[in-house]
């Protein structure tokens, strides 16, 4: 077992190989929870980044036996390496998807986020989000205009996702996307980027409030 193998003497490259075949055996996942989370002292960006991803992948399927790790995850957002900040906001979202509870601490400070200079982070705190207002949406009900924001972002791959949050919340909650569907329509009808508009209008049907006849 994974578990069971010393560190002390690997590469960064044979390490990150072996945390690549943990992360394609599942069942083996539970019983390596705190071997990845070891991994989270690593003098490795790299490594500490696989870590933080898999432990996100592990909180999902195993959320209470990641329990333990949530506070040091969370301690990441600190991070100067916008990739150690991209990763783990992506997985207090993976494992508020499973049980909000644990990651509800941190839950508000997410917002910030929205506005990191890096646009990878911004990006996954929307992602982050949609994961979580699967099982958990009624806490996004007075946060809609961040993401609002979300939609002008100057990255383009920002703007694709963003409309992502309002199709997810749309589903679950209409009334939280209702003060933004001419925004959306207008954004769909409008922008030059063919994936924003797609995603907009995904957001408008999502909240079934897409007026007959209109594409």
């Amino acid at each position: 077992m994974i578990k069971d193998s010393g560190t002390s003497g690997m590469s960064e490259a044979e390490l990150y190989k072996q945390l690549g075949g943990l992360t394609k055996n599942k069942e083996q996942w539970e019983a390596n929870i705190p071997f990845v989370s070891s991994l989270l002292g690593s003098g490795s960006v790299k490594i500490r980044a696989k870590a933080l991803w898999l432990l996100g992948e592990m909180g999902l399927a195993h959320p209470d036996a990641v329990k333990a790790s949530v506070p040091a995850i969370a301690a990441f957002r600190d991070s100067d390496e916008p990739l150690l900040r991209e990763r783990a906001v992506n997985a207090l979202g993976r494992i508020g998807r499973a049980d909000f509870q644990l990651i509800e601490p941190w839950w508000a400070d997410l917002f910030r986020f929205a506005r990191d200079p890096a646009a990878a982070v911004r990006l996954s705190f929307i992602w982050a989000s949609e994961n979580i207002a699967v099982n958990t949406p009624d806490p996004y009900e007075n946060h809609m205009s961040v993401f609002a924001e979300l939609l002008h972002d100057s990255d383009d791959r920002v703007r694709m996702e963003a409309p992502e949050i309002f199709r997810v919340l749309g589903k679950r909650r209409p009334a939280f996307i209702r003060p933004y569907i001419e925004e959306l329509r207008a954004i769909s009808e409008n922008d030059s980027n063919r994936v924003v508009r797609i995603h907009c209008l995904g957001a408008i049907r999502a909240a079934a409030v897409l007026n007959k006849g209109r594409n």
